[in-house]
């Protein structure tokens, strides 16, 4: 807990001064009575509650004012944030999720194999900036650069065939990748491109799209997802899902010379363990600084202090109005 008026906080030395004045008034209020003997009071008498409450309105008194203090000190509840610099790269994932994603030549099929294995790779990269951006016949950002891989994780579970229009539209999505990382003050700058099939939606070549990249010095890693010759495909019918084997046609010259552009690669994954080869190669990159503000939002806190006061106060008015009162 912090405060954003700790000075107030000092004046919790003046109940030092109240208190002693409150100690020495009480001993100069007792009263005396002169007998000329004290025989008819040897006898111990009984003491009243009372005479054993009669400085609780007090203690009460001091214990609002404590409690007030605190609330004029305004307590707030917050995480600590600070400015960090850490070492990284900038990484955008740029993911196909058109529906021939669904075949099962990767288990349990493609689309959730590259889900996997990206999900490890984010989690083993914790000071990279990385996005996610995703594509079928249009494309568009899942989420932007980020540090907080918790969010984007969470994101990636969202991804799923059929969100967007079906089809293949490549160089769209290299396109937006681009877009979204080219203003990174990161040394490097690396988009993986993952898809199965061929460019045959999209107003911009894929050949374009990687010369852009190439001018804005991003590095382009392509990946071709499937299985070589054909690759079992569910179908749904009025009998449930049938499967049956499709043809794979992946566009690997043009995903080579994506990536010998850029000064990239291009990588064939037939399986979930050859998927997994890109990720060692993006660890020999170079990496570089970048600055991450961490940020937390304060919260007040000074209400159920001020309820307490409340409390407190009301208290202390129903003990001397009733049994505490006292009778001139």
């Amino acid at each position: 807990m912090i405060f954003a008026n700790p000075i107030y906080l000092y004046l919790l030395l003046l109940l030092i001064p109240l208190i002693g004045w409150y100690i020495w008034k009480s001993r100069k209020t007792q009263a005396s009575l002169q007998v000329s003997s004290s025989q008819a009071f040897d006898a111990p008498a009984a003491r009243s509650y009372k005479v054993y409450l009669r400085h609780v309105p007090f203690i009460l008194r001091v214990a609002a004012l404590a409690f007030l203090i605190i609330v004029l000190a305004r307590p707030q509840s917050t995480d600590n944030w600070q400015n960090t610099s850490t070492e990284g790269i900038d990484i955008l994932l740029t993911i196909d999720v058109s529906t021939s994603m669904l075949a099962e030549d990767l288990k349990p099929n493609r689309l959730e194999a590259a889900k996997d294995v990206a999900a490890s790779f984010i989690s083993g990269r914790p000071n990279d900036n990385i996005g996610l951006v995703i594509f079928a016949g249009e494309s568009f950002t899942q989420c932007p650069l980020t540090t907080d891989h918790t969010v984007l994780l969470n994101l990636f579970k969202d991804i799923q065939c059929g969100i967007i229009d079906d089809g293949t539209a490549i160089g769209l999505g290299l396109a937006n990748a681009v877009s979204r990382i080219k203003d990174s003050q990161a040394k490097s700058k690396v988009i993986i491109l993952l898809t199965d099939g061929s460019n045959n939606m999209g107003e911009i070549a894929p050949v374009t799209a990687a010369e852009i990249a190439k001018t804005f010095g991003i590095r382009v890693y392509t990946v071709g997802v499937g299985t070589e010759g054909e690759a079992p495909y569910p179908f749904p019918t009025a009998f449930g899902i049938q499967y049956q084997n499709v043809r794979v046609d992946i566009d690997e010259p043009t995903l080579k010379q994506i990536a010998s552009t850029t000064g990239g690669q291009y990588f064939r994954a037939t399986d979930n363990s050859s998927l997994k080869e890109i990720y060692s190669e993006i660890d020999k990159m170079e990496k570089t600084k970048i600055q991450v503000q961490e940020f937390s939002k304060k919260q007040e806190e000074y209400k159920n202090w001020a309820l307490i006061v409340l409390a407190l106060l009301m208290l202390e008015v129903l003990l001397r109005r009733t049994i505490l009162r006292n009778i001139p």
